[in-house]
């Protein structure tokens, strides 16, 4: 029988390739990680992620200016705080003069437009290095939840559009929401790291911040990666409580997960491509054992392919750059 239909044909120039693509990126695609230190003139660079840095406010307003001007228009704010400022109640988190509080305001004062969510978790205003308060060993729950909350408002007066607790307690999104909306700041959104697995990637980030956990792990409230129904019941669990945006962490080895939370939710899916899986591809790429650019590309895609409507990656500016 004769064949009538050739697929090689939709393949045939780029032209056709491009006309037929079933996904594109564009700069509206990402959330920006921003690390924030304390002093002045200060560009550090992260040892375990190479080209990626951590900024003094008064740097930070020059990096924030030259995203908006790429297009990319949203920012995950994270916080580097001394160690004499650390304690296991999660003090300066509520500070309103801390830290993340001036990197918000630096950041709207840089750009007034610019959508900014920050990091809400303890561990890097932990003595102990955990995202919650400690007691006996055991990281508590409820306390915690009252101290996120707290944490939580303050960003919001500091500015924030959107407060991203990343924690993995539980019922924390609902203590969040009513203290939110308790103190009238009914238009803070909240984006809940839903499904965040006990990850080996995520050391190069505790490097940048200095929060790795000061004893045992932290999989007594991060997922176990064996498990993928039990994403989805969290994830549930949060939109009920208040979450707008919903994110699964790590990234590329979750893209299963990230396709499922997608078919269950009628809400916008975020997904971290996280530190070591950025580190990876700058290592292999450095010792020329692979493409930096088209691996890149394609590994980003994989996440709008599984569905992703958001992506909070290392790689933005980079990618930008190249698609310009």
């Amino acid at each position: 029988m004769q064949q009538l239909r050739r697929n090689r044909r939709l393949r045939t120039n780029e032209a056709i390739r491009s006309l037929v693509r079933e996904h594109t990126i564009t700069p509206h695609d990402f959330l920006v990680p921003l690390f924030v230190v304390e002093g002045k003139g200060i560009k550090d660079e992260i040892p375990s992620m190479p080209g990626y840095y951590r900024y003094s406010l008064d740097l930070l307003t020059n990096e924030v200016k030259e995203l908006w001007s790429m297009g990319l228009k949203s920012v995950l704010l994270f916080v580097k705080v001394p160690d004499d400022l650390k304690d296991n109640k999660g003090t300066e988190a509520i500070n309103p003069e801390g830290l993340m509080q001036r990197a918000v305001k630096t950041v709207k004062e840089a750009a007034p437009d610019i959508l900014v969510m920050t990091d809400v978790a303890l561990d890097p205003y932990s003595s102990y290095g955990h995202d919650g308060i400690v007691e006996k060993g055991y990281i508590i729950n409820d306390e915690t939840c009252k101290v996120l909350a707290e944490m939580s408002l303050s960003h919001a007066q500091a500015g924030a559009d959107f407060v991203a607790p990343s924690d993995m307690m539980d019922g924390r999104i609902l203590a969040i929401r009513e203290v939110l909306e308790k103190e009238s700041f009914k238009q803070t959104g909240i984006m809940s790291y839903s499904a965040k697995y006990a990850s080996a990637f995520y050391g190069p980030f505790r490097d940048a911040l200095d929060s790795a956990p000061g004893f045992g792990d932290k999989k007594t409230y991060q997922m176990d990666f064996s498990n993928r129904d039990e994403a989805i019941k969290e994830t549930l669990m949060d939109i009920d409580e208040g979450a707008d945006i919903v994110m699964v962490k790590p990234g590329l080895c979750y893209l299963d997960i990230v396709r499922d939370v997608r078919d269950a939710v009628d809400v916008p899916v975020a997904v971290y491509q996280v530190s070591g899986e950025y580190a990876m591809v700058k290592a292999a790429a450095e010792k020329g054992w692979l493409d930096h650019d088209t691996v890149m590309l394609e590994q980003i895609m994989a996440f709008k392919r599984a569905g992703a409507h958001i992506i909070a990656s290392y790689f933005a500016k980079d990618i930008v750059k190249l698609l310009s």
